[in-house]
């Protein structure tokens, strides 16, 4: 079964209680089955200044589903969570981002696999390090030499823990 890596944050109403209810749905994504989930971690925003600091995780979910059915259930979940799309990089009460499906690489009008930004976002690699440090993007790069390029600036470990 093809394993998608997910991405996760919020910084509104109750960002660490969002998150991990969205962890907990994605294990409710029928056809898919999380396998591993991050610690949670605090960021500081990028984009917009005034907003307040972000809680970040990542998980893996073994899946059925196709990319793009996959995304339309993690958009769903956004929604149900009254996830508002006004501004970009602006707060969220939650965002799912479908950041490495299998070991494709997609480019599409909806979708871009690996994420766009993963391999500068160090609230999306260090949490992805928590549930699978030996990862290898499509490319060939592995997480660990893009880790060694990356500082922790801006992020710190939250003390709640994640669904294992």
């Amino acid at each position: 079964m093809p394993l998608a890596y997910i991405g996760l944050g919020s910084n509104l109403e109750q960002p660490d209680q969002q998150v991990m209810q969205a962890l907990s749905e994605l294990n409710e994504i029928d056809g898919c089955r999380l396998r591993a989930a991050s610690e949670l971690y605090g960021s500081t925003p990028v984009g917009p200044a005034e907003q307040p600091d972000y809680v970040n995780a990542a998980a893996s979910l073994e899946t059925q589903l196709s990319p793009i059915q996959l995304l339309d259930a993690l958009q769903a979940i956004e929604n149900n969570h009254h996830r508002v799309r006004d501004l970009r990089w602006g707060p969220r009460t939650l965002d799912l981002d479908l950041l490495l499906y299998d070991n494709q690489t997609i480019e599409s009008e909806r979708l871009t696999v690996p994420h766009p930004r993963l391999q500068e976002r160090n609230f999306v690699l260090y949490p992805l390090a928590d549930i699978d440090p030996q990862l290898v993007l499509p490319s060939g790069i592995t997480l660990q030499s893009l880790l060694a390029d990356c500082s922790r600036d801006g992020l710190w470990p939250l003390d709640s823990t994640a669904v294992k």
